[in-house]
């Protein structure tokens, strides 16, 4: 089907264009979203009678973008989601999650503005791109974790490996220091064990010097 775009679409054309799609991406995708009109002549007549209107209107909301542009690049955003030891998600942070994660910190965000090649399934730091004009796109960062304490750890630059390696690490210490208090409570006990013969001896020769 040829279109024409009333806007930018990335990896299509530019606004006016007439360029050929798949029905399919046309009726599903550019047509309802407005995007692109059918490149029919009364179409693309009255386009050119709105082509200063149109330019105006994506001059505006460009420069609001890039308002917002300026705040949300390179911002990180915390999600909090149960995993297994390994760092494998139970279920995945997708679209919606990342929006509504911006959203909370103040900032205007749609899922339809986040672009994610497949949804995030483990913990960690992930980078995500956010379209806010088809001419606008910046790039957050997910801080995905089991805790707010987790989280700090992983912006501070330690790995979902390395936070697992230091926990095993402390619950081997914590295990021997147990070992260690048992030996010494047990050496105590031996100790005053053998101290009652010793007593005995000297009572015994306390009593031969009496007789």
């Amino acid at each position: 089907m040829q279109v024409i775009l009333l806007e930018r679409v990335a990896k299509l054309g530019q606004m006016g264009e007439v360029v050929n799609v798949k029905d399919g991406y046309a009726r599903n995708f550019l047509l309802p979203q407005k995007k692109a009109l059918r490149a029919s002549e009364d179409n693309i007549k009255a386009f050119e009678a709105q082509k200063a209107q149109l330019e105006a209107r994506n001059l505006e909301t460009r420069k609001e973008a890039e308002q917002l542009a300026e705040k949300l690049d390179g911002q990180q955003f915390i999600v909090i989601r149960s995993a297994s030891d390994s760092g494998a998600l139970y279920g995945s942070v997708t679209t919606r999650d990342a929006a509504d994660a911006a959203t909370e910190a103040g900032f205007s965000v749609d899922r339809k503005q986040v672009i994610l090649n497949r949804p995030i399934k483990e913990l960690g730091l992930h980078a995500v791109i956010v379209s806010l004009h088809p001419e606008v796109e910046v790039e957050i960062s997910l801080n995905v974790a089991r805790s707010p304490e987790e989280a700090e750890l992983q912006a501070a630059g330690k790995s979902i490996q390395e936070l697992a390696a230091e926990a095993e690490a402390e619950a081997e210490f914590e295990i021997a220091e147990l070992f260690d208090d048992i030996g010494a409570a047990q050496l105590d006990e031996d100790g005053e064990g053998e101290a009652q013969p010793a007593e005995a001896d000297e009572a015994a020769t306390d009593s031969d010097e009496e007789s």
